[in-house]
């Protein structure tokens, strides 16, 4: 999970300018997220050829963006991420593939693939996977803005990568199935062999090897994506793993966290509204939103997280407290996590529970109010348990959830680079 400011974009592109939090508004987005416009893209429905094609299957490549190495480093300066690594150029497209629902049914999703405009013939591939996103177009591939940026600063180092926009989000269709863990996988596996057949046909032939990163929610599922390839199901190969900010221990921290404090109470609503109008429609939590949320918010809550909403517009829907969005028995449900809902937790929980063969490293911040470093130090400890040393590289005290990822971000790149 991750909300932090809004990015949005000016001089033509839109370039990234802070929402700060406030007490009229809290501009919460994704991290590294950002859209070229307030208008949302409307959910296509799913090309026909989608049920007779099998996972993975490339069904359009779209250009987007076309950039030289100083506007790479420009892009990146408008969150202040280091241009240290930047090498080249870098282009991007829009993929749109086949892959698979929640259900299993076969259905369409899309992602950002962005190509160095330079370097080795044959690439390696990079899959990072991006942050909470409430709009559509908010995802990498749907709109130019601030969750490009770190695809962009991978891609300019040497490397190609796929950045899956998940289900229900960018082009997609359907309803996003939040903090969904399995099919937020199935979907960033699909994407990368989307990417190896686009990269193909675009004179950019890849190795299997796939170097996997994300932040906030996508730390999390770059996780679970290791677990994925680590099976060697996919004909794609595990070369090193660095999650960023990840809540890798929902109910350990996360959980926790919304209770007693180390989480942000407004960054707390937001968080339970989507995970609970989203799991309830995967493990039915409840039959009416008013057994979970007070009156007036029951009767919005749901049509908030259609994919058309910005984030300033569903904060402002929402209280500013969990406390004043539950009922007592759905507050207290959080509180200690008991049948529909424990269920729905631990079934995208213990992302760590496992043994990587690749490198690991951890990245958080100490004053991360949205997935505090607790979640990444939990991981640490599960991987360990199975014997594997993972490292958390604590970007300070002062490191924020934003803060976190502008300096964990070059930080991965580099230790990429040292891996071969």
């Amino acid at each position: 999970m991750t909300i932090t400011q809004q990015h949005r974009q000016h001089s033509g592109r839109q370039r990234g300018q802070g929402l700060r939090r406030g007490a009229a508004a809290v501009a919460l987005a994704v991290v590294l997220g950002g859209i070229a416009a307030p208008v949302a893209l409307a959910a296509p429905a799913a090309p026909a050829t989608a049920s007779a094609s099998a996972r993975g299957s490339l069904l359009s490549v779209t250009p987007l963006d076309l950039l030289d190495r100083d506007q790479v480093v420009a892009e990146l300066g408008t969150l202040g991420i280091d241009p240290g690594t930047v090498r080249y150029g870098v282009s991007a497209h829009r993929l749109t593939y086949a892959t698979v629902d929640p259900q299993g049914r076969p259905t369409t999703a899309t992602g950002l693939l962005v190509l160095p405009r330079g370097g080795p013939h044959r690439l390696d591939l990079v899959s990072d996977t991006h942050g909470t996103v409430a709009t559509r177009d908010d995802a990498p591939s749907g709109g130019a803005g601030s969750n490009r940026l770190t695809p962009y600063l991978h891609a300019s180092a040497g490397r190609a990568v796929a950045a899956p926009d998940y289900l229900g989000l960018g082009g997609g269709p359907g309803s996003h199935p939040y903090m969904d863990t399995r099919s937020s996988v199935t979907a960033s596996v699909d994407m990368l062999k989307a990417a190896r057949t686009a990269a193909d046909r675009l004179g950019r032939p890849v190795t299997r090897d796939v170097y996997a990163t994300g932040f906030s929610q996508g730390g999390q599922v770059a996780m679970a994506l290791g677990r994925e390839l680590s099976r060697g199901r996919d004909g794609l190969r595990l070369r090193a793993l660095a999650p960023m900010a990840g809540p890798h221990d929902l109910l350990g921290t996360e959980f926790p966290g919304i209770t007693d404090g180390r989480i942000d109470p407004r960054v707390a609503v937001f968080y339970l509204s989507y995970f609970l109008t989203a799991q309830n429609r995967l493990h039915p939590l409840y039959k009416d939103p008013a057994e979970v949320f007070r009156a007036p918010y029951a009767q919005v809550v749901e049509g908030l997280f259609d994919g058309s909403h910005l984030p300033q517009d569903i904060v402002a829907a929402l209280p500013a407290t969990p406390q004043e969005l539950l009922t007592p028995q759905w507050a207290e449900s959080v509180r200690s996590p008991r049948g529909a809902l424990l269920a729905a937790v631990k079934a995208n929980d213990g992302v760590c529970d496992w043994k990587p063969t690749a490198p690991v490293r951890l990245y958080a911040g100490g004053a991360d109010t949205d997935v505090p470093i607790a979640n990444s130090r939990a991981c640490a400890a599960d991987l360990a348990r199975h014997g594997v040393r993972a490292k958390v590289v604590d970007q300070g005290p002062d490191a924020d959830h934003t803060a976190t990822a502008v300096r964990s971000a070059p930080q991965v790149v580099r230790w990429f680079d040292s891996i071969r």
